[in-house]
């Protein structure tokens, strides 16, 4: 798979993709929805122009053929690596490239920023999501952080016991 970091102009595709990859109707076409959990979107323009413009983070995007199939936001945090908003077009889930992007995403920031673990937040009601990443060898730590209540940047809560889980990898080079 070949990615590379996402520029200016890409804002207005990959916001697209992420909104519909998680919420809405759009969203219910892959496995990823939490359009149970949220209403509202998952990202908006403001927010994705600021982390492409901050450099110690990255967005990676998949777009072979200038069609944009996937993404993930990526941001250094000393010698460790944050991953977040890993995105697969919904009529395009299921067919590893998820799993792909996820690697890719893992060695960019071996490569680029030298890390030597991955953390994520996964909201604790997605129990086959979590299920995923710890197929993939990432763990729950059993720390848990507080939903963003109130913030509509984030989304529209559709019930109030969101939270999430934190689940780390420790990255070492592939074979």
């Amino acid at each position: 798979m070949i990615t590379r970091p996402a520029t200016a102009p890409d804002v207005p595709a990959i916001v697209a993709l992420v909104n519909a990859a998680y919420r809405g109707e759009t969203s219910r076409a892959g496995w990823t929805t939490e359009a149970d959990l949220l209403d509202g979107q998952r990202i908006d323009v403001e927010g994705l122009t600021a982390a492409i413009a901050t450099p110690n983070q990255v967005i990676l995007v998949y777009d072979p053929d200038r069609a944009l199939v996937g993404c993930v936001h990526l941001e250094r945090q000393n010698d460790d690596c944050y991953l977040g908003m890993l995105t697969i077009r919904p009529t395009a889930q299921g067919a590893g490239l998820g799993r792909a992007l996820l690697d890719a995403a893992e060695r960019w920031a071996m490569a680029h920023w030298s890390s030597r673990s991955m953390e994520m937040t996964v909201i604790a009601q997605r129990i086959s999501l979590i299920a995923w990443y710890e197929r993939r060898g990432y763990r729950q730590t059993g720390e848990q952080r507080s939903f963003p209540y109130g913030n509509p940047r984030f989304g529209l809560p559709r019930r109030d016991d969101l939270v999430f889980d934190v689940l780390r990898k420790p990255l070492s080079p592939h074979p």
